[in-house]
């Protein structure tokens, strides 16, 4: 019987999905770090999500691992090149979560456009502030998609349906330059992989090309952005404002400056945790885990 390690909270439809084949499930979703180096030899199979990282140190302890599955779309967590010298199979769940991530993005933008935060926060403080905060439609903007995968094209279609205008810029399809979508956006949304190319992606001379009365919008993966860059934007209103859900560390330092601005939203990276996406995401790299060890 083949044995699979949990190591992270994944949704039953996955858990159930491995008992039904006939694997034994391991849940141990709290594992430290050292606990993970002490007993990753005994198992097959390793599933993750984000909190749990599998280091080259992991890979090499893993003798008889044949497979690490991700359940989400990205592997930043994940040594890959470490993976593939050893011959380890790889798996993620590449648009389970792009539902929920887009309708995230769209939140953020709404927020920001409609100054949402700050209204309800007047309010709950009790003050009335009808006339101090000035909303701005959406209808007739310009977004600019920065990533046409499968969650940038959800935010073009949601964001098409309240009458805005959409550029696209991408790696491959290009409809616009990167800084010919930052000159003309009223926001940016990015959708890219962290990777060597999009790393720093958008920095100082990037941010000095949006408009002043523009918005930033990251939902994808913290390092794009250049967050010390973005934070000096900020803070001399050199953008409108920004809404982030990712950051370079996870969770949020106390003392990160973003924390005191208040011109950004910031979420604690909820963007594709949905209960529908959990279920489909671990339901996804179940069936791959499964797949990529009955090949053995």
């Amino acid at each position: 019987m083949k044995k699979v390690l949990i190591s992270d909270s994944i949704a039953q439809s996955g858990i159930e999905y491995l008992k039904q084949k006939d694997f034994d499930v391991v849940l141990k979703p709290n594992i430290t770090p050292e606990e993970l180096l002490a007993e990753i030899g005994m198992y097959d199979g390793l599933i993750v999500r984000s909190r749990t990282k599998v280091t080259s140190e992991v890979i090499a302890r893993g003798e008889k691992l044949k497979v690490i599955g991700r359940a989400g779309s990205g592997l930043d967590n994940i040594d890959v090149t470490a993976v593939k010298k050893a011959g380890i199979a790889v798996v993620n769940a590449p648009g389970a979560n792009a539902t929920s991530v887009a309708e995230h993005t769209m939140a953020l933008i709404l927020a920001l456009f409609r100054n949402l935060i700050p209204v309800a926060t007047a309010l709950k403080a009790g003050r009335w502030e009808k006339k101090t905060y000035q909303a701005t439609e959406l209808s007739g903007k310009t977004l600019g998609i920065v990533g046409f995968g499968h969650v940038g094209s959800l935010v073009a279609a949601a964001a098409a349906g309240f009458g805005m205008k959409i550029i696209v810029a991408t790696r491959t399809q290009t409809m616009v330059s990167l800084d010919q979508l930052l000159k003309k956006a009223d926001v940016i949304t990015l959708h890219v992989p962290k990777s060597d190319q999009t790393e720093h992606l958008i920095g100082a001379k990037e941010l000095a090309l949006m408009k002043k009365t523009s918005y930033l919008v990251n939902c994808s993966r913290g390092g794009v952005v250049d967050e010390g860059a973005l934070v000096e934007a900020l803070q001399n209103q050199q953008i409108a404002g920004a809404g982030l859900d990712v950051f370079v560390t996870e969770p949020l330092p106390a003392d990160n400056p973003l924390l005191k601005l208040s011109n950004v939203i910031l979420t604690p990276h909820v963007a594709g945790q949905s209960a529908e996406a959990k279920e489909r995401a671990s339901l996804a790299v179940a069936q791959a885990v499964v797949g990529a060890l009955t090949a053995y």
